[in-house]
């Protein structure tokens, strides 16, 4: 008999120690229903779970997405939206590309399951004004992860209501859930494994020593990296580890393509000069993307949200940790302050908080 949902969650709480979590036992009755409508074949909504960090959203979706026999594709948002934005570009000339892209989808798998929905950047947002909608009505059933309830999507984001079909598209096709219990299950006790170091004044760089211990017959070499169509300054990198510095990382305009290239091609990220990053917000400036941050475009009269100086390298950041974390790269960090003061104020207040759960459970000894 093919395991369910229902019984993996059970089965968990039974042999892992798991805590039982109302929300979560919510969420995974949702969840069941939607399993067996999809493997039966029956009319079903996607599911959209939403809720603060750490409670079990992701964990969820991934036991839903294991149990699936139909086909099915599980991905990050980012990844999922780095693979639209590569398909539009080869689908250049097509009438009606983002059909076409939905009928191609809806040939391969029946359900989608992608984690932290988090729209941020105008190009993404107008793809997924239309793309959602064509996606639910070629068939495709939608399971995703989010911080935010839909109607919070690109609050205060430019053009914002190229978005509103989006969000009316997921409320019509998506059961919308809040799994928002009182335990952060990230934080549950585990060995700990210090990756996160406050620079000394007069004292070497920590990141020296991880260095050696990652590559311990290779002294690496300083040449620069090649990343796409990017050379990236390094400070030393071998087959086993990558050293960078901050600036030269997210103060320069990468996008999440180079750092999922990063993490393609090293097991362990070490990253040296990270400064404070929150500050004082200013009068709003607003970036294209995570890939273009110095470039600006104009709102006419419209108000933007006023922006902390380092937002758009905070930007970055929040996709080196979130793409580390998805694919289990482990990320070392020296900065100039300690972890929890490390951006406490400003525009990306919000987002910031799922990056932080994430680098308090990279410094367990679980996260390998």
């Amino acid at each position: 008999m093919t395991p369910d949902p229902r019984s993996r969650y059970h089965q968990a709480l039974a042999d892992q120690g798991y805590a039982p979590d109302p929300a979560q036992a919510q969420a995974v009755d949702a969840l069941q229903a939607c399993f067996e409508a999809v493997e039966q074949g029956r009319p079903t909504q996607g599911l959209y779970l939403w809720g603060p960090v750490g409670r079990g959203k992701t964990w969820l979706m991934d036991l839903f997405h294991r149990c699936l026999t139909v086909p099915a594709r599980r991905q990050h948002f980012h990844h999922f939206m780095a693979w639209v934005h590569q398909r539009l570009f080869q689908l250049n000339g097509t009438p009606d590309p983002l059909q076409a892209l939905a009928r191609e989808l809806s040939s391969e798998i029946r359900v989608l399951c992608f984690d932290e929905l988090f729209v941020s950047d105008i190009g993404d947002a107008i793809i997924l004004g239309r793309l959602f909608q064509v996606l639910f009505d070629q068939g495709v059933r939608v399971v995703a992860t989010s911080n935010q309830p839909p109607q919070q999507l690109y609050r205060d984001g430019f053009n914002r209501e190229r978005f509103l079909p989006a969000i009316h598209a997921i409320e019509r096709h998506m059961q919308v859930l809040s799994v928002a219990g009182e335990r952060d299950h990230r934080l549950h006790p585990g060995a700990e494994r210090q990756r996160y170091w406050v620079a000394q004044a007069g004292e070497p760089c920590r990141l020296a020593a991880v260095f050696e211990q990652l590559s311990p017959d290779d002294p690496g070499c300083t040449q620069p990296l090649r990343l796409g169509a990017r050379q990236v300054p390094v400070v030393r990198h071998s087959a086993g580890a990558v050293w960078c510095r901050f600036a030269d990382l997210c103060e320069q305009p990468l996008a999440a393509m180079e750092f999922m290239a990063l993490c393609d091609r090293f097991p362990a990220i070490l990253v040296e000069g990270v400064p404070a990053l929150g500050g004082d917000q200013r009068e709003g400036r607003i970036a294209r993307g995570t890939e273009d941050g110095a470039a600006r475009v104009m709102a006419g009269d419209r108000e933007l949200p006023a922006l902390s100086p380092k937002d758009d390298a905070v930007r970055r950041f929040i996709a080196l940790v979130d793409e580390c974390y998805d694919r289990r790269v482990a990320l070392y960090l020296e900065a100039q302050v300690p972890l929890d003061a490390l951006y406490t104020q400003g525009y990306l207040a919000f987002p910031y908080q799922r990056t932080l759960s994430r680098l308090r459970e990279m410094q367990l000894q679980r996260f390998a």
